[in-house]
């Protein structure tokens, strides 16, 4: 499955069941283990859990591989490991002490001169 196609399928299971703030960084450059990196957040251990299987589910339904699942048992975090595309389903507390947006992320001077160039 190409690769666009895997990250829009997988932000389209994640949107399916409410996740929120979900965030896709390119990391090609960071690491030859995988592509993108998907981090959504989730209410509920619950839901984080419903998040998991639907990517699963959704995504083995189209042909993907899914390589492997962490984290189900507490559901704070679940990490599901689709190859090229590493997706984290996390609690809010969790996310914000992790901040994986900031370790994965552009650089902040990157990120600096993006925001202005997008303001009008």
């Amino acid at each position: 499955m190409r690769l666009d196609r895997l990250v829009k399928a997988t932000v389209a299971a994640l949107e399916d069941i409410k996740a929120r703030d979900i965030v896709v960084l390119d990391v090609k450059r960071m690491t030859a283990l995988f592509d993108r990196i998907i981090i959504a957040s989730a209410d509920s251990t619950r839901q984080s859990k419903a998040l998991s299987n639907n990517v699963r589910e959704k995504l083995k339904a189209l042909g993907a591989r899914v390589y492997g699942v962490e984290g189900e048992q507490a559901g704070e975090w679940i990490l599901v490991d689709l190859g090229p595309v590493v997706v984290h389903i996390m609690q809010p507390a969790v996310r914000k002490y992790y901040n994986l947006e900031e370790l994965w992320g552009p650089p902040p001077r990157a990120r600096r001169r993006a925001s202005r160039a997008a303001a009008p």
